[in-house]
């Protein structure tokens, strides 16, 4: 009896904390007006593992694109420490307090990998730091593109970030030594301003399709929600097409030629999303080329999609880690903020370069460094 009384408390503060999230939701801003600032900082937070070498390369790249309006002070970069695994578990927060604070000076964030402890790693049980920021600067779409021409690949992923199976990760308990839980997240203000995000891109970007993907004939409370409030939306966009896919099938048809290039924006629930995203930058040539956005209405964050690759570092590799996720990261943060000139001349060069050949990296000493791949980009830039 004591057992269920322990759960029912756990739960209870679990829902109190997301019934305050709705109501936050539900007086939040507007989208900010990055033209409207006399000032835009970029705050560069290097991360852990491999990240403070790649993300160094990303930073030398947008300086060189920016350099006009850094010297007029329009642009301000500005370097974030502090958001190791070391520090991290010192203090025994995601994110602590004094790098946060650092984070909300910023308008948006170009941020390198960080570790997430697992079960049996030497770090404490700390939450991911990605999860953290997302709910701390509520970054809510995770946006991830995939573009491979010659397959007719064409994709954008809206990825729910701040509910589902990831909202409360940390906060899932085992009843007693035969039976844990863990809990899955879906809002209506959640639901709602993703699905609008996915339709308004699709609107914006002349794409006349959104698919739907979710486990709503099984997970029929939450994912059933999700998919009610996307049919909801998609109301309001009658020239625009939803169609509705169940995350097992979908992985499949992925790798369908025929059936791939039909699709054209996603929108999912965080878990799903987060799967099918690194299964699409497969096609694209792997995690390592795929660049992500976080956007919120106050904030926003860009960053690669791969772990910190601690076995790199420990073998003496990390000069050799890849830059190009966090470099395309790069780009849709000049875009987001409305550098599209030099966001589309980067996404050029980083094209060419690839196309070329000319140097590779490779992971070791057999192929380039990341700061010679960043060079030879630099190099292609008009």
């Amino acid at each position: 009896m004591d057992k269920l009384k322990t759960a029912k408390e756990r739960f209870a503060a679990l829902l109190n904390g997301q019934l305050a999230r709705v109501e936050r939701m539900r007086n939040e801003m507007d989208f900010l007006d990055y033209k409207s600032l006399e000032q835009i900082i970029i705050g560069v937070a290097g991360g852990d593992g491999i990240g403070p070498a790649i993300t160094a390369q990303a930073k030398g790249i947008i300086q060189a694109l920016l350099k006009n309006d850094i010297e007029k002070g329009r642009v301000l970069i500005k370097d974030i420490n502090g958001l190791t695994i070391e520090n991290r578990a010192a203090v025994g927060k995601a994110i602590p307090d004094d790098v946060l604070a650092e984070l909300k000076t910023c308008h948006v964030i170009l941020k390198g990998p960080t570790t997430t402890p697992q079960a049996g790693s030497p770090w404490p049980n700390v939450e991911s730091a990605n999860v953290a920021m997302r709910k701390e600067l509520d970054l809510f779409a995770n946006v991830r593109p995939v573009r491979v021409p010659e397959k007719g690949i064409d994709w954008t992923f809206f990825r729910e970030n701040t509910e589902g199976a990831y909202a409360v990760g940390s906060m899932g308990f085992e009843v007693d030594e035969d039976l844990a839980v863990d809990f899955t997240i879906t809002t209506t203000q959640g639901t709602e301003r993703i699905a609008r995000a996915a339709f308004d891109y699709a609107a914006a970007n002349g794409k006349t399709r959104v698919t739907a993907v979710t486990k709503a004939n099984i997970i029929k409370t939450t994912d059933g929600k999700f998919l009610r409030i996307c049919r909801d939306i998609a109301k309001e966009y009658p020239c625009i097409t939803l169609d509705e896919w169940y995350i097992d099938i979908m992985t499949a048809k992925l790798v369908d030629e025929k059936r791939r290039t039909q699709f054209q924006v996603f929108v999912l629930p965080n878990l799903y999303g987060d799967i099918l995203t690194d299964e699409a930058a497969e096609f694209q040539g792997g995690v390592g080329t795929a660049g992500s956005a976080n956007i919120g209405k106050r904030y926003a964050m860009f960053e690669a999609i791969h772990g910190s690759a601690p076995r790199m570092v420990e073998e003496g590799r990390a000069e050799y880690a890849d830059p190009s996720s966090i470099i395309r990261a790069a780009a849709m943060l000049l875009s987001h903020i409305g550098y599209t000139r030099e966001a589309a001349e980067l996404s050029r060069a980083m094209d060419e370069c690839a196309a070329e050949k000319k140097i590779e990296v490779t992971g070791r000493e057999d192929g380039a460094s990341s700061e010679e791949w960043a060079e030879y980009i630099i190099s292609k830039l008009r």
